[in-house]
């Protein structure tokens, strides 16, 4: 910029000059022709100064925009790491604050509940106590009022510990059934044999059960058969099909003498429960 304004001094300064020397080498030449040829002379100056200024300033610009692109740039990363910096110790310092005056605070609270909750349940509250000097009245009344406090809150405790242990006891294993007493049935005759005859028990479940029986066998050796089966007779009872009745059995009488004498189907029924 120096020597653009160098150079127009020189110029301007050099005008004058050149229109005296001008006129003198024109004889002709008049006062109006001179002011329109420093105009022209004018004109064309601005016109080169425009151009030279143009250039200059696009070669200056063109050499050095990497330089100032690049001084930029760590111009920002400066001004970026300054900025992080602050935020950073900004949050380190929220941070400790909130540790301090919250988490600390906090923490310590909940762990003196953890203990004065495990020394209630372990009836050692004594342990929560600061203590208490001896030697004067008034520490004596504390001691006493703290002790009956202590004995109250240790009789609560065992009475905790006590009903957790009732609750997680253990019930007794239930007795186990008496073993039924093991039936024996007369031997099952075969098919071919005479005075024989067949009788089918049809149970609460429906499931149907068949054995052969000599006519000569003892009625009771149907109820027998039942128990065996599953069917306790304090329970069940035995009964014809058709015509529905129940089945008598007196001591002493056959199949044959109760009326079986021919294939039967008897009913196995549950006894109607008396209720007082």
């Amino acid at each position: 910029m120096a020597s653009r304004g160098v150079v127009g001094i020189f110029l301007l300064a050099a005008l004058p000059l050149l229109c005296l020397e001008l006129r003198r080498g024109i004889p002709g030449l008049g006062i109006k022709d001179l002011i329109l040829l420093c105009g022209r002379i004018f004109l064309l100056l601005a016109l080169l100064t425009l151009i030279i200024s143009v250039t200059t300033s696009w070669l200056n610009s063109f050499k050095s925009s990497p330089v100032y692109l690049k001084e930029e740039e760590e111009k920002n990363e400066k001004r970026q790491k300054l900025v992080r910096k602050k935020q950073q110790e900004a949050q380190g310092e929220k941070a400790s604050r909130y540790i301090e005056n919250v988490l600390k605070p906090h923490q310590k609270t909940k762990l003196k509940k953890l203990e004065e909750r495990f020394y209630q349940m372990m009836g050692e509250t004594w342990k929560l106590s600061n203590g208490h000097k001896l030697g004067s009245g008034e520490d004596l009344v504390l001691e006493n009022e703290s002790q009956t406090s202590f004995e109250t809150s240790n009789r609560e405790a065992a009475k905790r510990r006590n009903l957790l242990k009732c609750l997680t006891k253990v019930s007794p294993p239930a007795e186990k059934p008496t073993q039924r007493e093991v039936l024996d049935l007369p031997e099952e005759p075969p098919e071919t044999a005479e005075e024989v005859v067949t009788v089918a028990l049809r149970c609460p479940s429906g499931k149907v059960l068949r054995r052969r029986f000599f006519k000569s066998c003892s009625s009771q050796v149907l109820f027998d058969w039942m128990m065996k089966i599953g069917y306790h007779t304090s329970l069940y009872s035995l009964s014809t099909s058709f015509p529905r009745r129940p089945l008598e059995v007196e001591g002493g009488c056959s199949l044959q003498d109760v009326g079986i004498t021919v294939d039967t189907v008897l009913n196995v029924e549950e006894k109607e429960q008396s209720h007082w």
